[in-house]
């Protein structure tokens, strides 16, 4: 790493942090935030929920297994990836493996994110910076090289789907039911999760009105940014909950619901992100650990009549997900889907499945 260049982490707090570049030597600007993951980079480098994001991984260790390959499946969708690209603005990290090794190893991080000009900063104190945004929450941030200086920037205030939203309609599989899924930043698991139940998917763009095409279910996926700069996307889904037909949304497809249902969001201090977030079923004892990553919620109080909330955040109390109480309308905070993390929540894709059929 000695033959690399010296980079800068700088905090919109006057903050200075100082490190080794292994990425693209690019400066950047974004929203610093964290992910407590130990393992899964690829897939959440490449997760569109990330868009304008600078990443800090708490775990030090990061590289060491490489970056797996393209390889596509029999829909044509990437075998082990979330997208098509990789995500997020920058990558922060204590500790870069330069040297990598796993069976499914195709190339080193540092080469993967030159490939997409994301720059990566290595030998930097992850967890004093870990605390910093614990304590102050997430906040802006500029990755700088020597001569190369950009203004600090926040990509909430961009409408961040429609950047990853795809730009045509698409058609996967060929089951009898047809479920519409709304791409706001869908990850691919939400679409491999859907097609091994044998349906066939209607992928559509954020500010598509799918209400003009016959359909038997629709899916809200997950996605980046402030959920109210999707004002399309809600007006299509309050045309749709009265048809009754069943509504799964995950993520930022859970705040979508919630707006168009009649209820406020609001900006979470630092968001919950990655693995391990224990979420319970309202009126439960139950718990699961899930996998997240999300920088707004839904306000619980602004809930309207006819709607409750279905699971709530044990760390901070704040709700993981709604359902209305009559119709087959249900969303998560969190991911069922999951890829990398915990997947013992994919039943709700079974509960959607059973719905529709």
């Amino acid at each position: 790493m000695s033959e690399q260049k010296k980079a800068k982490l700088v905090l919109e707090d006057g903050t200075i942090l100082e490190g080794v570049s292994f990425g693209a030597e690019r400066s950047v600007a974004g929203e610093v935030v964290f992910n407590t993951a130990m393992t899964g980079y690829p897939e959440s480098l490449t997760d569109p929920s990330y868009a304008g994001q600078i990443l800090v991984s708490t775990f030090p260790l990061i590289g060491n297994y490489g970056v797996p390959g393209d390889e596509r499946d029999e829909n044509g969708i990437p075998m082990f990836h979330e997208s098509d690209k990789i995500h997020i603005t920058g990558m922060i990290v204590s500790d870069y493996s330069v040297e990598h090794s796993h069976w499914n190893a195709k190339k080193s991080l540092g080469d993967w994110l030159k490939e997409y000009g994301v720059p990566g900063i290595t030998g930097i104190d992850t967890r004093m910076l870990t605390k910093k945004i614990r304590e102050k929450g997430a906040m802006l941030g500029k990755i700088i090289f020597e001569g190369e200086d950009v203004e600090l920037h926040d990509p909430n205030k961009d409408n961040l789907v429609a950047q990853v939203s795809c730009k045509e309609v698409k058609t996967y599989g060929n089951g009898k039911k047809r479920v519409v899924m709304v791409d706001t930043g869908a990850k691919y698991n939400i679409l491999r999760c859907l097609l091994k139940r044998d349906v066939t998917v209607i992928q559509v763009p954020w500010d598509y009105d799918f209400n003009q095409i016959e359909y038997d279910g629709l899916m809200l996926s997950n996605g980046p940014g402030d959920p109210q700069m999707c004002k399309a996307t809600i007006e299509n889904i309050k045309k749709a909950i009265p048809t009754g037909k069943p509504i799964f949304g995950i993520c930022l497809g859970n705040q979508l619901l919630g707006l168009a249902a009649g209820a406020t969001t609001f900006k979470l201090p630092y968001g919950h992100r990655a693995h391990n977030h224990p979420v319970i079923k309202n009126g439960t004892q139950k718990c699961y650990i899930t996998s997240q990553n999300h920088g707004f919620a839904i306000d619980l109080k602004t809930l309207p009549e006819g709607w409750e909330a279905s699971y709530i955040n044990i760390n901070d109390g704040t709700c993981e997900g709604i359902r209305h109480k009559t119709l087959p309308i249900f969303s998560t905070q969190f991911h069922p889907e999951a890829c990398g993390g915990p997947t013992d929540t994919e039943k709700f894709f079974d509960e959607f499945i059973g719905a529709i059929k």
